[in-house]
């Protein structure tokens, strides 16, 4: 049983790492080397294959028992989530437009600085001396990184680190509102209630900000049908990151995920420079590889002070 065990869990870890890396590959194809410039509709697209997906998972097919928002409160309190969720996926697309996938990564990196502040501000929770200096590291490595970024581009960065300030703010929100035991939520269900949310939240905005969306792809389409293909293997491939991360989180340590999830970025670099080939530079991956040793420190300071 130990064998089969082992070998279901590197098949989920698998499928997490191909759904992350291909996601995050597949978007910056679309947004930038394609000249698909819609992130916010992409973005659309991915809540709504989400919310499909995830009620055939949880209401059909009962991967994991069906939990009920009970009460208006809870509901706003997902909507909230659901709000600050929106900011950081559409931050990170348009930051996809302008930035190398490589450096992305970098700043995306800088979570725990940011989840350390929010919780400070927002909980005033202190975490031990140690666990900040750990973070001088993280903000230093992309301070170093983004002088060394041969394609650096301001507004990319500016989105970029909002969407990764927002990721942050999201998990430290998550932790005040749904606190109590009756409003938990595990990671599936929660996304069952934010997606659709999220798509009454896109909607309006792309209307206003990506006039003609639709009709700008179906023009595409009829010149390249394999940009509907792109869109809904994309829009399916963004539900398989959250499931698959709902899975691995379930079959492994939280110690396993913390390296898996470091590592996970590293080779996300390499298949992108190898890829699209963008230019890199030797201070900018020192850069990076300061924030990556900063992130492992950070996580066994917090990991010890418990």
């Amino acid at each position: 049983m130990k064998g089969p065990g082992r070998w279901f869990t590197i098949g989920l870890v698998s499928a997490w790492y191909a759904s992350n890396i291909g996601v995050l590959l597949l978007n910056k194809y679309l947004l930038s080397t394609y000249g698909f410039r819609y992130p916010i509709f992409l973005t659309m697209c991915h809540m709504t294959a989400c919310s499909l997906l995830s009620y055939v998972a949880i209401v059909w097919m009962k991967l994991v028992p069906l939990q009920v928002v009970r009460s208006r409160v809870q509901f706003a309190k997902i909507a909230t989530l659901s709000l600050v969720f929106c900011a950081s996926v559409v931050g990170g697309n348009v930051s996809l437009r302008y930035l190398p996938v490589s450096f992305n990564q970098a700043v995306g990196a800088t979570t725990p600085f940011f989840t350390a502040v929010f919780a400070y501000v927002m909980t005033v929770k202190r975490e031990a001396w140690l666990t900040y200096v750990t973070l001088i590291p993280v903000v230093t490595g992309v301070i170093i990184a983004s002088g060394g970024e041969p394609s650096f581009h301001l507004f990319g960065f500016i989105m970029c680190v909002g969407a990764t300030a927002a990721r942050a703010l999201k998990s430290v929100l998550q932790g005040i509102l749904l606190s109590s035991e009756g409003e938990k939520l595990n990671s599936m269900n929660l996304l069952l209630y934010m997606a659709p949310v999220a798509v009454l939240l896109l909607l309006p905005a792309t209307l206003l900000m990506e006039r003609n969306v639709v009709g700008i792809t179906i023009a595409l389409a009829r010149d390249d049908v394999k940009i509907i293909w792109y869109l809904l293997f994309n829009s399916a491939l963004a539900y398989f990151v959250n499931l698959t991360n709902f899975l691995v989180t379930k079959h492994t340590s939280a110690l396993t995920l913390q390296v898996l999830g470091n590592a996970k970025g590293a080779v996300a670099v390499v298949i992108s420079i190898l890829i699209f080939k963008n230019p890199v530079s030797v201070t900018g991956m020192l850069g990076y590889l300061l924030t990556v040793i900063g992130v492992v420190l950070y996580s066994e300071a917090k990991k010890r002070s418990k």
